[in-house]
């Protein structure tokens, strides 16, 4: 079909071609060469409130719809898709934001085409659209929800969940080789006592706030809260440790503005441990929570609480796996709950 009878076709509302597109969800619009309007679908009436009647033969950027892209670049008179695809012929998709009759601005997801006559020669240029503004809101929705739901639970939590969604079996525990650290806060039941509700909420508040940016930085991860103590993984012990030593000296840190608040200093204790665990779901068909349990985080938790206060206690598993353990460790044997054989701990302060 040549040119002038395709132009005739698409200005006649009553022809098949103009019915075909006035019946299609999406919103369609055809510009000449110059990027006047020859037809405009009901849909793009609906998506934008800019009539028939009042944008044929207007050109798309004349005070109309005005296009920006997500960066606010205006496209209409700069980098137009429209004109591009018309001079090139190239098919282009995009998210755009056009001018609303109302004044307000929408994203639309658009497709633009070259339309060829009878020879290949390209004599307009259509562009198809649809209002995504529902699928934006749901996105950021969705990304918002995504960033506070992991304040809440871990890592590999909201990497089980996303699983599950995505329609992998549920339930499947497996056995890794990881690295425990678990920290615990000393003289917590008489600073309690001492102290009001509030000021031990925030004491625990302001030590879990630093744990968990030098667990992320570390490469690790906060598999739970637990009263006044934290449990986190490591896929390297050399992390777990680099992990501890950073919170003590952290922590040195934080009491200072304490003590200048008339507050009681944070004292800790650190207690690493490596070795085969068990990760997976563990809890009840209402309530699930991704963890590790093992001898592995048993150990870790018994090493703590021998380990001196404001020290890092690491088993002899976490020792034999440090590249560069470095100078100032000291070897203890001790007897932890549960265990009949005396544990080696190696045992470092702040750095």
């Amino acid at each position: 079909m040549n040119k002038r009878a395709i132009y005739r076709e698409l200005q006649d509302g009553r022809s098949v071609l103009s019915t075909v597109l006035d019946s299609i969800f999406d919103g369609v619009y055809i510009v000449d060469l110059d990027r006047r309007i020859l037809f405009w679908n009901c849909a793009a009436e609906e998506i934008t409130g800019h009539r028939k009647q009042d944008v044929m033969g207007r050109c798309c950027h004349d005070s109309m719809l005005n296009h920006i892209d997500e960066h606010g670049t205006m496209l209409c008179f700069s980098a137009c898709p429209l004109a591009r695809s018309i001079q090139t012929g190239e098919s282009i998709r995009a998210k755009v934001y056009p001018m609303h009759k109302e004044g307000r601005r929408f994203p639309v997801y658009t497709h633009i085409g070259a339309i060829r006559d009878e020879t290949g020669a390209i004599i307009a240029g259509i562009e198809v659209f649809r209002d995504i503004t529902q699928e934006e809101d749901f996105r950021l929705l969705q990304e918002k929800f995504n960033v506070l739901i992991r304040r809440y639970v871990s890592a590999a939590t909201m990497e089980e969940v996303m699983d599950h969604l995505q329609g992998a079996v549920e339930g499947q525990a497996r056995v890794r080789d990881l690295t425990v650290l678990y920290l615990d806060v000393v003289g917590f039941t008489a600073f309690s006592e001492r102290n009001s509700p509030a000021t031990v909420a925030t004491m625990v508040n302001e030590l879990f706030g630093v744990c968990e940016v030098i667990t992320h930085e570390c490469h690790g991860d906060i598999d739970k809260f637990i009263g006044d103590a934290i449990m986190a993984v490591f896929i390297d012990g050399n992390d777990a440790v680099a992990a501890g030593r950073k919170v003590l000296g952290a922590l040195g840190r934080l009491n200072e503005p304490r003590a200048a608040r008339g507050l009681e200093g944070v004292r800790i204790r650190i207690g690493i441990n490596s070795g085969s665990v068990i990760q997976g779901e563990i809890g009840t068909s209402s309530r699930k929570d991704v963890t590790v349990i093992g001898d592995v985080v048993n150990t870790a938790a018994r090493i703590e609480s021998v380990t001196d206060p404001m020290c890092v206690g690491i088993s002899e598993a976490t020792f034999a796996r440090l590249r560069n353990p470095g100078h100032g460790w000291r070897a203890r044997t001790v007897q932890v709950k549960n265990r009949s054989a005396p544990v080696t701990v190696h045992i470092s302060e702040a750095t």
